[in-house]
């Protein structure tokens, strides 16, 4: 059950002019399941992305990155859920590329302005035959309206669809902005999340679409983690359709830059959180805290560190403020020259630990009073700088290990 994250409202994920989202019962794994979605968009379309950093990265990862290298625009997303279609060698690929030739056929584009996602089952192959049966559904429920159902068509283990939407000025012209995403385990990325899809109506020069991506997944996307692992098909595509009537954002600076900027975090920025507060088996949604950084880098680490500590996670679980788990994370950071006497943590408003000790303050009953909600935030001071950052995580609990025991039956 997600942690205070209920589905989103259909009718809040605005229309994206140039989008259009059709879905399918494809049964790539299970039967009577939304698990195709094909994306449409008008000519024109400029795509960015960040893909996984796993050194098996999945087939459509490859081709994803094949097509973004070699062309300007691009007409298409399908995306598969039950089979990540990775480990599996050149008929893999072959079968990737198959399923970018079944939807340029099916829209009339290149087949290099395809671009295929997977999530799922690794070392399985695609059934690129049971893809090209459900396509043609696809293509007749293609509407502008359909961002909910493609929100259900491409999870795994997620326990409610993920979207977002914002409209705001730039420009003097309305810019919408509206996204989607998937991933709830192995989930860490350094590029990405498992799989997430924001499109603009704003017009952007691929130039700009390529900073502006990485820019949001490092505010946003790397800023998540559910259990330290990171997937082989981790993707986060930036889509910008140009389709309204506003001279384009050609230059990563100036006031329409950075105003759509700040709406592109406002989608991306929730949809990562809601991935953590929908993370395998979640009861908890922790927000770590890390200031007093000497760089950002530093501050990142620790707050992995905490994260992703399964010491730290199962404390969370069972509401016990072990402070012990606390410390050992921060100090298995790998900070070089660390001054614990200048090291401040706190419990949502309780002072745990002042000047590297337990502070005089600190009460048992209080850390147990801020661990018992499903909400809690640890904040850090390293009293080393000005650097600073946030992560999302959440606990471990019996359901996690459940459900990936048994993922594959």
């Amino acid at each position: 059950m997600a942690v205070n994250l209920p589905a989103p409202d259909p009718g809040s994920l605005h229309p994206v002019a140039g989008v259009e989202l059709g879905f399918a019962e494809a049964g790539i794994r299970k039967a009577n399941r939304r698990d195709l979605m094909l994306m449409r968009l008008a000519p024109g379309t400029v795509v960015a992305g960040v893909f996984t950093r796993n050194g098996f990265a999945a087939a459509p990862v490859q081709v994803c990155r094949r097509h973004l290298a070699a062309g300007d625009s691009f007409r298409a997303l399908l995306v598969n859920a039950g089979n990540a279609n990775c480990g599996t060698g050149e008929q893999g690929m072959r079968a990737a590329l198959a399923s970018c030739d079944l939807v340029a056929r099916a829209l009339g584009a290149a087949a290099g302005e395809v671009l295929p996602f997977s999530t799922g089952v690794i070392l399985e192959h695609l059934p690129v035959d049971r893809i090209e049966v459900a396509l043609p559904a696809c293509v007749a429920s293609l509407n502008p309206a359909h961002w909910a159902e493609a929100a259900s068509a491409i999870m795994t283990t997620d326990t409610v669809p993920k979207g977002r939407s914002v409209r705001t000025p730039i420009d003097g012209r309305a810019v919408t902005v509206t996204g989607i995403a998937k991933g709830v385990g192995m989930l860490q990325p350094d590029m990405a999340t498992m799989l997430a899809f924001i499109a603009t109506d704003a017009r952007v020069a691929r130039p700009v679409l390529d900073i502006l991506v990485r820019e949001v997944a490092d505010r946003s996307f790397n800023r998540v983690t559910v259990d330290g692992d990171t997937s082989t098909n981790d993707s986060f595509v930036l889509i910008a359709t140009g389709c309204v009537e506003a001279p384009a954002i050609d230059a990563a600076a100036g006031p329409a830059y950075e105003a759509l900027r700040a709406a592109v975090l406002e989608v991306a920025q929730p949809l990562a959180q809601a991935i953590a507060r929908d993370g395998e088996g979640a009861t908890k949604f922790i927000t770590v805290e890390v200031g007093g950084a000497a760089s950002d880098d530093e501050a990142l680490r620790v707050a992995r560190s905490i994260a992703n500590s399964p010491l730290v996670k199962t404390a969370f679980f069972a509401s016990d403020p072990n402070l012990g788990r606390l410390l050992m994370a921060i100090g298995n950071a790998g900070v070089e020259g660390l001054d614990a006497s200048r090291v401040g943590l706190w419990l949502g408003d309780v002072l745990v630990i002042e000047r590297g000790g337990r502070s005089a303050t600190y009460r048992e009953e209080d850390g147990a009073r801020v661990m018992a909600p499903a909400e809690i935030t640890v904040r850090v001071d390293l009293g080393r700088g000005d650097a600073a950052t946030t992560v999302w995580t959440c606990d471990y609990s019996y359901e996690y290990v459940k459900i990936n025991a048994e993922y594959r039956t």
